[in-house]
């Protein structure tokens, strides 16, 4: 058997009667204390070796450190698979940080060992990040942070290179999520009214997401179980995401923690919701229940909502948007309605209050003069702010504003007085 043996740190070598690599490495058991061979087989030598390796890392063991270093690519990857098996991320989070993990082992400076990359090469490296969106390079620069500090903390190195970067600028221009006007809501709700669920499978869908401001993910998620008819309330706890190989899954979490939320029924909304509780209810091949199954597959592919939405914009020449959309013009309408941030904040289970406010900034920009203007009117209804003495206001420069009698005459302006006046004012 061709063999590769450590130095008491775990081996790979191929085993011919199996036709295959295998990893093999020492655990411990935490009750016994005794030492245990543990092995794991994988078709190519280089999956074994990286499976030893993650082992390796995982386990920390100085040994393999020592001889092996530590690329920075392996521990990013040991990082994020800790957290994923400790149940600290779910697995849509665990896909998301994946796919920006993938745009970082593409560089060079990935596959250096993490005590030889210095603050130059990192911040020459994510400086090449400036023509990409403020939102990836924070979760670029995240990554970085996280898998420097995991190293610091645990003696990999003795300095922090990260502490020396700098978070670029992005050059990208923010694409904003437009909301419809209220016309064109009036018209797209309009229309989904005159149509039957037949005709438009979506539109019970589409008026959750815009009267109940709904992530689509959440909204495809949703089962008879999450309504509760009797208080008239609806349960987001899940949404549909894409799992660890591209696949629809269904996630036990929503997008944030905040994101489990109760949320009420408009009143208007409720014989939709019912109606939708009653087409899935005799569906076949629905053992979770769910309010929108399709009729073949287990779950609804979000990009086939977004088509049958732009078909519908099309037809109602409504410029095109995604469901996302529908979201972000029911935030518009609450705050056009006057619900505050901290309200809106857990309506749209947002983790922070500074999401809403950063997310609808020119939202809540266009009503700042008329709550302001509420405010001035509150206080002069309560006297708490009169007519100044002009003898005490005071200018920027520190001079202090006087009133100005000059003695009128009837045939014309005491000229001695005034200039004495003036003279006065200027000091």
């Amino acid at each position: 058997m061709a063999k590769e043996k450590g130095k008491g740190e775990g081996s790979v070598f191929f085993r011919k009667d199996r036709k295959k690599w295998v990893a093999q490495y020492y655990d411990y058991d935490p009750v016994t204390q005794e030492r245990k061979h543990k092995e794991k087989s994988f078709a190519t030598e280089e999956k074994a070796k990286a499976y030893l390796q993650s082992i390796m890392f995982q386990k920390e063991n100085p040994v393999y450190i020592e001889h092996n270093g530590i690329p920075l690519k392996e521990l990013m990857k040991t990082i994020l698979q800790n957290k994923y098996d400790t149940n600290i991320i779910s697995e849509s989070q665990y896909e998301r940080v994946q796919r920006t993990q993938k745009k970082i082992f593409n560089s060079a400076v990935s596959n250096k060992n993490i005590d030889e990359i210095t603050p130059e090469e990192l911040q020459k490296y994510i400086n090449t990040y400036k023509d990409f969106s403020d939102s990836t390079i924070k979760k670029v620069m995240e990554q970085f942070n996280q898998v420097f500090k995991y190293a610091f903390d645990r003696g990999y190195i003795l300095r922090n290179p990260m502490a020396q970067v700098i978070r670029p600028k992005s050059l990208k221009q923010e694409k904003l999520v437009r909301a419809m006007t209220l016309d064109e809501e009036n018209q797209f709700v309009s229309y989904l009214q005159n149509k039957t669920l037949k005709e438009c499978p979506y539109r019970n869908e589409f008026l959750i997401q815009l009267f109940m401001g709904l992530r689509i993910g959440e909204c495809l998620a949703l089962s008879t179980h999450d309504i509760d008819l009797e208080h008239r309330r609806l349960y987001v706890h899940k949404t549909l995401t894409h799992g660890i190989k591209g696949e629809i899954t269904m996630s036990n979490s929503p997008k944030t923690k905040a994101g489990n939320r109760y949320l009420p029924i408009p009143d208007s909304l409720y014989p939709y919701i019912v109606e939708q509780m009653k087409f899935c209810e005799g569906q076949k091949n629905n053992d979770e229940k769910l309010l929108f199954k399709p009729p073949f597959n287990k779950y609804t592919n979000t990009e086939n909502v977004n088509r049958a939405l732009a078909r519908i914009l099309n037809e109602l020449n409504i410029e095109r948007m995604s469901s996302h959309s529908l979201r972000h013009t029911y935030a518009t309408r609450a705050i056009e309605a006057g619900v505050t941030p901290v309200v809106l904040q857990k309506l749209m289970g947002h983790t922070d209050v500074a999401i809403t406010l950063n997310t609808y900034t020119s939202v809540f920009d266009k009503y700042k003069e008329t709550e302001l203007d509420k405010v001035n009117q509150y206080y002069m209804k309560q006297n708490l702010l009169q007519e100044p003495n002009p003898n005490n206001v005071m200018l920027d420069n520190g001079t202090q504003v006087i009133e100005i009698k000059p003695n009128i005459i009837k045939d014309g302006v005491d000229e001695d007085k005034l200039n004495e006046s003036l003279k006065e004012y200027e000091r």
